[in-house]
């Protein structure tokens, strides 16, 4: 098994991997996730992907920016692992990518949002070093526009 961990900057790149991003979001179109990418690449979003013999298995998108309460930060955002390579420490390899990248730009924290009924995930992120800070409030406008 030959692992490799890319850091994906472009739209192509980030398109080649709508596959394991159907994990998370099955009804995914190939031109929804290119509308939000070509929105979203602009405001700092990069992903984060491992890649077995030169197929995509896991993927993280994140975000930098910088917030009056913590300086600059780095916000981890749609972390998804193929189901059949889930437990082979791919998570554990976006997330240590991850801390190195924000250490090495200066960032005071890592952020993400997990929803409150993944236990999978919390597990997964406590073991990582993570702790629940706080809520994160929402109020949906449009209900038919969420992916």
């Amino acid at each position: 098994m030959q692992l490799e961990i890319k850091e994906l900057t472009t739209l192509a790149e980030m398109l080649s991997n709508i596959e394991v991003m159907r994990f998370l979001y099955p009804t995914f179109t190939l031109e929804k996730y290119e509308s939000y990418l070509v929105e979203m690449i602009p405001h700092n979003y990069k992903q984060v992907a491992v890649f077995e013999n030169e197929v995509c298995v896991a993927v993280s998108g994140f975000w930098s920016g910088t917030k009056l309460w913590s300086g600059k930060y780095i916000e981890i955002d749609n972390f998804i692992v193929h189901p059949e390579h889930r437990s082979k420490g791919l998570g554990k390899m976006m997330t240590d990518y991850i801390d190195i990248k924000a250490k090495e730009t200066g960032c005071t924290m890592i952020v993400l949002d997990a929803f409150t009924g993944n236990f999978t995930a919390h597990r997964f992120y406590y073991n990582q070093g993570y702790v629940p800070k706080g809520f994160h409030f929402l109020k949906i406008l449009n209900e038919e526009g969420l992916s």
